[in-house]
């Protein structure tokens, strides 16, 4: 892979995290900082003076008689997301006894290029942003760890969607690297057929508002195109058996749906959008699989309507790889499509299997 890091600093300022309803001794010392990576040169031959890369950890690192991490975990988040957004949902694996327990693990939560703290298109060079891909996010997440954390192994990569994806792209890229990977929800290949298709629209559905304006709009988004775009995302990421329990009468129905599109709308920067789903145009870790060497589980669930199981994806090309199990989740009362990625309690039976397989230190 090419050089992506001239140089690189941590940043100064941490703070520590506040979570309702869970204490200090629970999820162990936490802290929110910057790292910044200069002369960063994405695959696209684009460069960034200074790149941002916000992260997030709780507990501490422990490191061998040689120095090196034993514990850390990566948890990496999903399309439009950011590291925080999975620590309140993934709680159950981070209290005393938990299998990710922050007295024993030390997690790590980066915002991917793009998206939350990081630096991304609206921080002012809005579409002159540089194009990055998957393949930039995961050089940043790698330069994150070596270069910031001075973390050169993990015992576990998880990854939800977005996340998922860029796990794969870690197990093929560094394949020593992790003990082992748990990619939830996606599929290691193209993003193509129907998934390319949601993807296209809601890029398209943003630059055709003519309020998007080439993405110099200034303070007033282009609130249609995001609300067209929203509503596209709504319907592929969403449970059909739990929409109907939640919405069983049509008044319920599109009070629910005005509801979700008016939030969303409220909170989405469109060029940030745009860059998100573009950003995968270049994944497909189906070339370059048999380069995998570390255990991976891979999840995913039956009422997922973006990697649908009717295509038989994902079990075609894991049983490429010598080191994978994939296992597929019934539809239930506890899944609800393609977010069930992050709910542990409906996958961490399998996960507390999995993990057993792994080095103990």
């Amino acid at each position: 892979m090419r050089k992506a890091i001239l140089a690189a600093r941590l940043g100064l300022s941490c703070v520590g995290l506040g979570m309702a309803g869970t204490s200090w001794a629970q999820r162990g010392p936490g802290v929110a900082a910057d790292f910044t990576i200069h002369d960063f040169t994405f695959a696209s031959g684009e460069t960034l003076a200074d790149l941002r890369i916000h992260y997030t950890t709780l507990g501490q690192p422990r490191r061998d008689a040689g120095g090196v991490v034993r514990n850390a975990v990566l948890v990496l988040h999903g399309t439009g997301g950011a590291g925080t957004s999975l620590i309140r949902p993934y709680m159950p694996l981070f209290v005393p006894g938990g299998l990710l327990d922050t007295s024993r693990f030390y997690i790590i939560f980066p915002d991917g290029i793009g998206h939350g703290g990081s630096s991304k298109p609206s921080d002012g060079l809005h579409m002159r942003f540089p194009k990055y891909t998957y393949d930039d996010m995961v050089a940043a997440q790698h330069a994150l760890l070596v270069d910031g954390l001075k973390v050169t192994h993990l015992h576990l990569i998880m990854g939800t969607s977005m996340g998922c994806m860029h796990a794969w792209i870690w197990a093929e890229r560094y394949p020593p690297f992790a003990d082992g990977l748990v990619p939830l929800a996606c599929a290691p290949t193209e993003i193509a057929g129907r998934n390319r298709m949601m993807r296209k629209m809601i890029i398209d559905d943003i630059e055709q508002d003519p309020a998007w304006k080439g993405g110099e709009y200034g303070s007033v988004e282009p609130r249609e195109g995001l609300r067209a775009a929203s509503g596209i995302l709504f319907l592929m990421g969403s449970a059909p058996l739990y929409q109907q329990k939640t919405a069983p009468t049509r008044a319920a129905a599109d009070s629910s749906i005005l509801a979700y599109l008016d939030r969303e709308v409220r909170t989405l920067d469109a060029n940030d959008m745009i860059y998100q789903f573009d950003a995968s145009r270049e994944y497909n870790p189906s070339t370059a699989l048999d380069k995998i060497t570390a255990p991976i589980l891979a999840i995913n669930s039956a009422d997922d309507q973006i990697n649908p199981p009717e295509l038989g994806i994902v079990e075609r090309l894991v049983a490429r790889v010598r080191t994978a199990k994939f296992v597929l989740i019934p539809i239930s009362d506890q899944t609800r499509g393609h977010g069930t990625h992050s709910m542990p309690n409906v996958w961490k039976d399998v996960l507390a299997s999995f993990l057993a397989t792994l080095p103990t230190y």
